[in-house]
């Protein structure tokens, strides 16, 4: 008998669901939430009532797509945490009930862990996924993590930022220079178009493996304040060498730590996850350090960069072959490390 996951996220302000059968996607439906752009960012109560407008429709449509029936699914996998709790609630809410409704178990899922995992998407039954051990450089708005990866339920968190993520050096910087939010889309695109030796931003000095991005986002705002003062249309006249420069700039950081947890470890396969990887400035940099150095490369589809149920579902899939099931007295959490 075959087992079909249908797999519900609800992290922040993307509703998602995906139909997974025997770890092969059938279907991967995401309703994003376009309210938030005029605030400059997400505004977690509007979220939560997007999420509650869009969840039955998406399902359904997800459960169409993957051309199956309800009563065919063997389990329902959702994220957890971490996130936005009334986020949260609604995909919770929704799994219990539909869980009741069908009789079939719930398996909750840490969301860091289902971007690690996107890697274990496949679309056919040949395609190539990682081999455990493997590094993991978890990259997005709200966490910058390497991560080692000996198992789908076996982790160690080797380094993590201490203040501000890379998206959220992105975001922020994006948002100093009038551009829309997300920032980090239009950093990427107009760094494509810039020159990258252009401006030098501050580096951290951080022991170990931790991150930190605080202090290049304060020295990107001093540039920029110290420019405006000789010249209000700095910013418009030098918008893509900023970007270009900035991106360069927190590559170069991420890269940094990386290369050392690769030298610790004596790991031969790198990967990258979270909505950072969709940028093209780190992709090819990853691609290219690894193709230099004989590593294995993963880089995700784009699709599966930033939240989506299809990784929620294969994190879901794994926990059910091992009988890892969850108790419908489990509530959302806010924060969690790896």
């Amino acid at each position: 008998m075959s087992t079909i996951i249908l797999g519900i996220e609800s992290s922040c302000d993307d509703t998602s669901a995906a139909i997974i059968k025997d770890g092969i996607l059938l279907s991967n439906v995401i309703a994003s939430q376009s309210v938030h752009e005029e605030y400059g960012g997400v505004v977690p109560e509007l979220a939560s009532r997007a999420h509650q407008q869009n969840i039955v429709p998406v399902v359904d449509t997800a459960i169409k797509r993957a051309g199956i029936e309800k009563a065919d699914l063997s389990a329902i996998a959702f994220t957890r945490g971490p996130g936005l709790l009334g986020s949260l609630l609604v995909g919770t809410s929704f799994a219990k009930g539909l869980s009741l409704g069908l009789r079939i178990p719930i398996v909750d899922v840490n969301h860091l862990h289902g971007h690690v995992l996107s890697h274990f998407i496949r679309r056919n039954p040949d395609d190539t996924v990682p081999e455990y051990p493997f590094i993991c450089l978890l990259i997005s708005g709200g966490n910058s993590q390497i991560i080692l990866v000996k198992n789908y339920n076996d982790m160690e968190v080797l380094g993590q930022t201490i203040d501000d993520a890379a998206g959220e050096a992105f975001d922020k910087c994006a948002k100093v220079m009038g551009l829309p939010y997300p920032g980090g889309p239009h950093i990427d695109r107009l760094a494509t178009e810039g020159d990258a030796s252009r401006f030098k931003f501050s580096k951290p000095h951080i022991p170990g493996l931790n991150y930190s991005f605080s202090g290049l986002k304060t020295s990107f705002l001093y540039t920029l304040r110290d420019a405006k003062k000789l010249d209000p249309d700095f910013i418009e006249k030098n918008k893509a060498d900023l970007a270009a420069s900035l991106q360069r700039t927190i590559i170069e950081i991420l890269l940094d730590k990386l290369k050392k947890a690769i030298d610790l470890t004596g790991v031969k396969t790198v990967a990258i996850g979270g909505g950072v990887s969709a940028n093209s400035g780190v992709r090819q940099a990853i691609a290219d350090y690894c193709d230099k150095h004989g590593l294995n490369a993963f880089i995700p589809e784009r699709a599966f960069t930033t939240d989506n149920a299809a990784m929620v579902a294969i994190a879901g899939y794994y926990k059910y072959l091992a009988g890892d099931f969850c108790h419908y007295n489990a509530v959302p959490y806010a924060r969690i490390t790896i």
